[in-house]
């Protein structure tokens, strides 16, 4: 597939609930041919998601702890179980059409979505891996990045969009901010980690969006430019 045009929009901070109904309009959107495909980059305020496997006892905290620690819950239309987002960690929604042109299968853009913050790893020295059983990226056995996806088949012609995506943990203090609120992912024999941790070094949020880019369009064979502004 030829190179294509992108539209990357970064938020400094997106309400959830707002960046869903933002990601559930553009895919509609982009099935009518009415909008080129997005990568929306942005960070959340302390939320918990819990995709189709549904598993509540993985929220390990009550309702009221949740109310006196700000942190939102959405029960959501991705796969997956339970994860946290928040400050400190860089979302990724690529909002992208699936079809035979661009090559690659459900389970190809899974891995490919991994390939992005791996190779962006390898670019700061750090060896990031997969476990075949699970989805997301590793630094030894703790992850510091979730996957979890949508494929919402096309209604005007065959393939899929994407929506929902990566969760990149950036800022060190991540781990105990939300996700000894849960299990994350329900995987309870590894823990998390964040890319402050595993480097030694202070990051902005921005900055690795901003970095993170040039492997995006590269594997996805795109040519998007970063843009700090957010939507338009």
């Amino acid at each position: 597939m030829s190179k294509n045009g992108l539209k990357i929009c970064y938020y400094p901070t997106l309400e959830y609930g707002e960046a869903w109904e933002l990601q559930k309009r553009l895919v509609k959107q982009i099935d009518e041919g009415q909008q080129q495909e997005h990568l929306l980059l942005l960070q959340h305020p302390p939320t918990y998601t819990i995709g189709s496997q549904r598993h509540p006892e993985h929220l390990l905290l009550s309702p009221e702890q949740l109310q006196a620690q700000g942190i939102a819950v959405f029960e959501i239309d991705r796969g997956g179980d339970i994860t946290y987002h928040g400050p400190g960690q860089l979302v990724g929604y690529p909002l992208l059409k699936l079809d035979a042109g661009r090559g690659l299968d459900l389970h190809g853009y899974l891995r490919q979505l991994e390939q992005v913050i791996i190779n962006y790893l390898d670019s700061l020295g750090i060896k990031g891996s997969r476990k075949p059983e699970y989805t997301g990226v590793w630094v030894g056995n703790v992850k510091i990045c979730a996957i979890g996806v949508k494929f919402n088949k096309c209604r005007r012609s065959r393939g899929f969009i994407t929506s929902h995506g990566f969760a990149f943990n950036v800022k060190s203090g991540i781990q105990d901010a939300g996700f000894r609120g849960i299990v994350p992912c329900g995987i309870q024999e590894y823990g998390v980690t964040s890319l402050e941790d595993v480097t030694g070094r202070t990051f902005r949020v921005s900055e690795v969006a901003r970095e993170i880019v040039p492997y995006f369009n590269e594997l996805f064979k795109l040519d998007g430019a970063f843009k700090a502004a957010g939507y338009e």
